[in-house]
This record gives structure tokens, sequence and C-alpha cells, in this order.
């Protein structure tokens, strides 16, 4: 019997989605909860699963297909699958079990647009898993889009040592470019792009944007951080980074001045008695803000838990819309791409967000002496319909004074 796969829903107020990938083709065996279709939301990819054991006899839609929620995808004949179908579903595990590569260094911005044109979540964490680079990878997908058969069969072919069907080996195929001619390639924006794009657009339109900046002495975080990682570490198994600090200077700074942590509603001001910290991550189709909720009452290692979790889901592309949905403020660390200064834009209906960056030693004056210390500058910035300059700044100075000394964050002063 045909059993039809129809749309999920989405999330709240998300109604349509945009076809990503086909995880499996018709044909092929599939299992109950087995991914077949990966959808493309405004926020977040995810993945379709069969209803049922059986072959997927048919697709519905194409791939840049649009679709509304409770759509017809695919057809499953339903029944018991052959055992040998799934067999390269179980060869992932097989070629990520050879020892794993040196990490590669963080990807550039270019690279991250390359991702984003080109691999689908599932794609992503295959060739996350078995350490691969795609660009190396020849795809024969629609377009040439690598699919995840490609990257087992390549994860397969560097196991036993043999080399694997690569774009650079089809290049001498395809006809020499004339000499310096130039090439202009046009890419449809992924949904997810798109939404980025008009949020922050919208953003800037909106709201009365204006930045405030300050700088802060990193040694005694660096310090306590030195003194307790080991320990920290074999307590709750996560690194103590420096995510933390920020996040529990600024719950110590948003109770003190509540107008940062508000919001604007219709012609009404909201305030919130606690803080939902949307913490900037980075994904191979974009920047993501997953959110952490009740960061004021969270532990250190809580929350370090917490945003190494989503780190790791955005990576692997499974973050969910209840991940994403609310938060009051946000943080963006643009010091881990090495950015000395920026000016980052709120996240709406957020009314601020803090940027940190780059740690560099730097010459400062302390007690009359010119030293050498580790700073950072932060940035502030604020919308400037509900939060005054003077705010502003009295909570950027709150959290600078609390990363200098941390002992504020432990006695609430």
């Amino acid at each position: 019997m045909a059993i039809e796969v129809k749309v999920p829903t989405l999330g709240e107020s998300v109604t349509e989605a945009t076809v990503g990938e086909w995880l499996k083709q018709p044909g092929d065996a599939v299992a109950v909860d087995e991914p077949i279709c990966s959808l493309e939301t405004d926020k977040v990819a995810v993945e379709v699963p069969s209803p049922v054991n059986g072959i997927l006899s048919e697709h519905a839609v194409a791939v840049g297909d649009t679709v509304e929620v409770g759509a017809l995808l695919a057809h499953v004949e339903e029944g018991d699958a052959p055992a040998a179908k799934p067999k390269a579903k179980e060869e992932a595990p097989a070629a990520t079990s050879t020892p794993a590569p040196s990490p590669a260094p963080a990807p550039t911005a270019s690279e991250e647009e390359t991702a984003d044109l080109t691999l689908s979540p599932a794609v992503r964490r295959a060739v996350l898993e078995a350490g691969l680079d795609p660009s190396t990878i020849k795809g024969t997908g629609k377009d040439g889009r690598l699919t995840k058969e490609d990257v087992l069969a390549a994860a397969k072919a560097k196991k036993d040592g043999a080399p694997a069907p690569s774009a650079a080996a089809e290049a001498p195929a395809a006809a020499p470019a004339a000499g310096g001619e130039r090439r202009v390639e046009r890419v449809k924006m992924t949904r997810l792009r798109q939404t980025i794009a008009k949020r922050l657009k919208g953003a800037q339109e909106e709201a009365a944007l204006l930045t405030t900046f300050n700088d802060v002495d990193m040694t005694a975080v660096i310090e306590a951080r030195e003194a307790y990682k080991e320990l920290f570490a074999k307590k709750h198994g996560i690194k103590l980074g420096f995510m933390s600090f920020f996040a529990k200077a600024s719950a110590l700074a948003l109770k003190d001045v509540p107008a940062v942590n508000a919001q604007i509603d219709g012609d009404e001001i909201v305030y919130h008695d606690y803080l939902d910290l949307s913490v900037a991550v980075s994904a191979p189709n974009g920047l993501v803000v997953p959110v952490v909720r009740n960061v004021d009452k969270m532990s250190f290692a809580e929350i370090e838990l917490a945003i190494a979790g989503y780190g790791k889901k955005a990576k692997e592309g499974t973050l969910t819309m209840a991940d994403m949905s609310g938060g009051t403020f946000t943080i963006s660390n643009g010091g881990v791409f090495g950015s000395l200064m920026s000016t980052p834009i709120i996240n709406p209906p957020q009314s601020a967000v803090l940027g940190l960056h780059r740690i560099e030693d730097r010459p400062v004056a302390v007690n009359g002496e010119v030293v050498i210390r580790p700073m950072m500058y932060l940035a502030l910035s604020y919308d400037h319909r509900i939060i005054d300059g003077r705010e502003a700044v009295t909570a950027l100075k709150i959290i600078k004074e609390a990363i200098e000394d941390p002992m504020r964050m432990l006695i609430d002063l």
C-alpha cells in the first residue's frame, strides 16, 4: 500500500519551506523514521522521515520547489525493505573509524559561502563525520550538487586507499577558459539566507541603532580559567570558556538596567525579569542564534554545556525551531574569527546585542605605569528608541567591571 509523506508542521508562524535535497531516490529502501528529504525553512533545515518501512516509490516535488505545510512530498510503498539496500547507510560509521585528520582551521567567510551554496544538512553532517574536503568530491546531484552518497563513496575510497572521483579530476575534460576570461555564477539564495537578509535590513530601517564601545582587561578571567580549567573540566565534562563569564556579567548588567533586556511591542515596552540569551554561532548555512534560557539562574557549567550543545547542533544542521525561538538579548563573538572591532546589528525584536572581539596584548596605564595587558574591545549596539545612551553606557560599564573583577558576579555587585 502506498503511504503519503507530507510536509510536517514546521513551527510557529512557519507555513512553507523549500525542498533542499532528496536523501532517498525512487526505488531506495527506507526504514521507519529514516530521513528521506531535507526541507529548508526561514530559520532551520528540517529532515522529513519515512512514516513506515518500505520502498520509496516516487517524488511528488523536485529540489528547489516551495511546499506548504501538509503538501505531498512522496509516496512510500509499505512493506519489508530489502536488507541489502541500506548498506550505504552502515558504511558511514566504518568510514569514521579511521584515524581523524588534524583539526582544520576555522573556515573563512568565502568557505562558509561555498558551503552555504552546495551542502545540505545531511551532506554537511556526512562531510564532518568523514573528515573530507567537500571541494574535492565530484557531485552527482542536480546542478552538480553533492549528495550524501557522493560523500559516502569518497569516504569509502579514502579508507580503501583509492582515489575518489573529484571535481578537480574532471577539470581537464572541460574546455579551457580563454586567457583573461572572467566568469560569473548565479546561485539562488537559500531561504535561510533570504530571511537573514530581510531581518537585518529590517532592523536597520526600523530601529534607531547606535553603538557604544568600551575595552576590558581580560587578565582576571584568563587567570581564573588557567587556575581552575582542569578541575572544572574534570567535574563538569566541559571546558571553561569566556562565554559563560560574559553571559553571567550580562545577566548582572541587565538586572540593573532592565531597558537593555526589553523590547517594543506596538506602543508598549515589554520588560523581562529573566534573561533568555541568544548566542550567535556559526553554521555552514550562515549565522544562527539559538537561545539559552534563564541564563540568570544558570551556573557557569550549565551555560558552557548549553552553548557547546547548540554549537554541535548548528554544525550538524539539527537545530530545531524551538531552539531558535525567543531570546531577549544577544551575544555575538566575532573574536573567534579575528575581528578587532565591529558594530553588531540587533536581533529583532530584541533591543540590544553585545559584540565580543579578539584579545590582544596592548599597552595600558595602570596606577601611573604603562603595562602590557590582554585587552578586548566590547561593543553594545542598541535601539535608541527605548534605550537611552546613559543606560547603554551604564550596562556596558557593568559588564566591563564584572569581567575585570569576576568576584562581582558572585556577590551580585
